[in-house]
């Protein structure tokens, strides 16, 4: 397939997801939630290929445009799987969810308490057994070294954002909580800058 075909299929996915893609973690029986889902740019191939996904975020534009792309990908995409809607009230009942993906969305909790309200809102609608994939800001390989701390978990990282970091005890709490590990965790440093962690796990 060629580059125009492969930007079709895809979109501007993710590349920590597309290895999930890969990896056949992911099925068209399974429910999929894309929690933070912003314009839709890791549904575009759920909705290519026919899969039950669906989308919240808070920005009602970017849910009007989700909506929009799934509808021209798809014409027959129930586009009100996309929703209005905040990781602090997730409005899908318990244990909706196969599988909760979250991309870049978890680092701007206000602090450790809203942190924590999303995770468990992400726990509740998700299947035991079901997959959590995230990625987002992580402290595990210096970084913080170059950071400004703010409180409440939230740091002034090198690059000038400030976005909350997950630290080794959070990851700790994660699976008191009730996740399990399904891959080893990686973290990037981007150009000393910020760390970016990709995390897969699962609901025990």
């Amino acid at each position: 397939m060629e580059i125009t075909g492969l930007n079709r299929l895809l979109g501007n996915v993710d590349i920590y997801l597309l290895d999930q893609l890969l990896k056949g973690r992911f099925t068209k029986e399974m429910k999929i939630l894309d929690a933070g889902c912003g314009e839709g740019r890791n549904t575009v191939y759920f909705v290519n290929q026919g899969y039950s996904i669906f989308g919240i975020d808070p920005n009602e534009l970017a849910i009007q445009y989700c909506r929009y792309q799934a509808k021209s990908l798809n014409p027959d995409f129930d586009v009100h799987r996309f929703q209005v809607g905040r990781l602090e009230e997730i409005p899908f009942h318990d244990g909706a969810f196969d599988a909760v993906i979250c991309s870049a969305v978890l680092h701007f909790a206000e602090n450790v308490d809203n942190f924590w309200q999303m995770i468990r809102e992400i726990h509740r609608v998700l299947k035991p057994g079901g997959i959590f994939w995230f990625r987002m800001c992580t402290g595990f390989g210096g970084i913080l070294e170059k950071s400004q701390p703010l409180g409440g978990g939230k740091y002034l990282l090198p690059d000038d954002s400030e976005r909350f970091v997950l630290m080794p005890a959070d990851v700790d709490k994660l699976e008191r909580l009730g996740f399990r590990f399904l891959e080893n965790p990686k973290t990037v440093l981007v150009l000393e800058q910020r760390e970016m962690g990709v995390f897969l796990m699962e609901k025990a």
